[in-house]
């Protein structure tokens, strides 16, 4: 099973993420603007909410990619949105992508809010999660 990690990150907390998912699984894990050479089964997509939607960087990189993607696996941060699959769905639906019932969330720190998330905490519970995605 081929997979790859990629994110999209304004503040750091989906890098950090990022990071500590490559580390457990042994991908490197690269920004978005990095694109998929190869057909991947899974690709891990990391992201967060700005303004309620994701950034329009990344509903591109899904679009352009989308011959190589097998089926995405959602995971990142907010303040105070608990999902990022619906947003993501909603692109990836309509280039003919697959997005997993499966995802990582966590709180990501918002100026004052939240402060110091994603936290060690969160960051040993994204591995664990990827290491689960890989397995299956």
């Amino acid at each position: 099973m081929k997979y790859a990690i990629r994110f999209f990150t304004r503040s750091g907390n989906t890098k950090k993420l990022a990071d500590a998912a490559a580390e457990a699984i042994s991908a490197p894990a690269k920004d978005i603007t990095a694109p998929l050479d190869e057909k991947v089964d899974i690709l891990f997509l990391g992201c967060s909410y700005y303004a309620f939607d994701i950034d329009e960087a990344v509903k591109h990189f899904i679009a352009e990619n989308k011959e190589n993607i097998g089926k995405i696996v959602c995971f990142g941060t907010s303040a105070m949105m608990k999902s990022m699959k619906k947003p993501v769905s909603k692109v990836a639906n309509k280039v003919g992508v697959a997005v997993a019932d499966e995802e990582f969330h966590c709180k990501g720190q918002f100026g004052k809010i939240h402060k110091n998330r994603p936290n060690a905490e969160d960051l040993e519970k994204i591995s664990a999660f990827a290491k689960n995605i890989i397995a299956e």
